[in-house]
């Protein structure tokens, strides 16, 4: 599902006008970087204690897919599959 605009946000670019947009292309082709003001939302929740870092793995392909037909198969998120498992293996040991 697509995250529908709020009106100030279709005002705002309601108001864009035929010359920022030709602004905009003119410095996109000569490889400036046009100013784009970004606006960020709240972020993502916490997890658990504090804010979460995120670690890269690599996986062999196998692994790979076994992870996602598990998330498949739950209903998850790769991310909630093997955070999970990790979880696990950590209060075994």
């Amino acid at each position: 599902m697509k995250k529908q605009l709020r009106d100030e946000e279709l005002d705002r670019i309601a108001e864009r006008t035929e010359e920022d947009l030709d602004r905009l292309a003119e410095q996109l082709d000569s490889g400036e970087s046009p100013a784009v003001r970004v606006r960020r939302g709240p972020g993502r929740p916490p997890m658990g204690s504090g804010p979460a870092e995120a670690i890269r793995v690599r996986l062999d392909p196998d692994l790979r897919r076994a992870v996602a037909e598990r998330a498949q198969a739950q209903g998850v998120t790769d991310s909630d599959v093997v955070r999970s498992a990790l979880r696990r293996y950590l209060e075994a040991s």
